[in-house]
């Protein structure tokens, strides 16, 4: 994902093709062109020039977790021992290294960091805790929620 130092003058078309797009990235050019009302060239070098400035980061498939057999989802808040530069390094490293932790977020206040990750069953979840949180480099706590049931979840940004 590009590090966007202006944020991009985006017009009305700009925010129309956008919010299609976030609902279905999958569309063709002549549909998305049909639905923002432009013609497949103009819609296309629109498009084009979202993803060259990095207002458009990548295209993925979202996966349902229940599908692929991990219906439980944590929320797990991180404390690290020092919050010095060496520490946070080596903690950020080795959550990027770790596939089943599928967000992490720096964040301010009284904690350090916020985990997402998902799971099968209770025995995934204590597997998870005991040989991938616990030995994260300078973790001195955590605290997990469980989800119970989602009530929003959504990828698209308002624009």
């Amino acid at each position: 994902m590009r590090n966007l130092t202006r944020v991009l003058q985006l017009d009305a078309i700009d925010r129309a093709i956008l919010q299609v797009l976030q609902s279905n990235a999958r569309l063709s050019n002549v549909e998305l062109a049909e639905r923002v009302h432009l013609s497949p060239s103009a819609c296309l070098r629109r498009v084009k020039q979202l993803e060259d400035s990095g207002v458009i980061a990548q295209y993925v498939a979202l996966l349902n977790p229940k599908a692929v057999g991990q219906p439980g989802t944590s929320y797990t808040i991180v404390n690290v021992e020092r919050t010095t530069p060496d520490t946070l390094r080596r903690f950020e490293q080795a959550v990027l290294d770790e596939p089943q932790i599928l967000d992490c977020f720096y964040v301010a206040g009284s904690n350090d960091y916020l985990l997402r990750f998902t799971y099968r069953d209770a025995e995934d979840l204590e597997q998870f805790h005991t040989e991938v949180l616990a030995r994260l480099p300078g973790v001195v706590r955590s605290n997990s929620m469980l989800v119970l049931r989602t009530v929003k979840r959504t990828t698209a940004l308002p624009i």
